[in-house]
């Protein structure tokens, strides 16, 4: 009984469209962004200005948050009827 709602979910299955990569990589730039101008310790960790300035810490953090918010964004308008 515990695994019905997420079965629900899975009926609903989201197909892989240009538009959704396009979604996801806006959001993972807008979080990119957001990241580097708040980030105050860029380059603390490991490998420090791997990319943009950025510390590979720094990078892989705010690509996980661009990602969960994307998943959220690509969820959110599939279930809206535009993707």
């Amino acid at each position: 009984m515990l695994n019905m709602p997420l079965l629900a979910v899975a009926e609903r299955a989201i197909n892989w469209s240009p538009n959704v990569a396009v979604v996801m990589i806006v959001c993972n730039v807008l979080v990119f962004a957001i990241g580097r101008a708040t980030i105050s310790q860029k380059n603390v960790g490991p490998l420090p200005t791997l990319f943009a300035g950025m510390s590979l810490a720094s990078l892989i953090a705010t690509t996980s948050l661009g990602h969960i918010l994307g998943a959220g964004a690509i969820l959110g308008l599939s279930n809206l009827g535009v993707l």
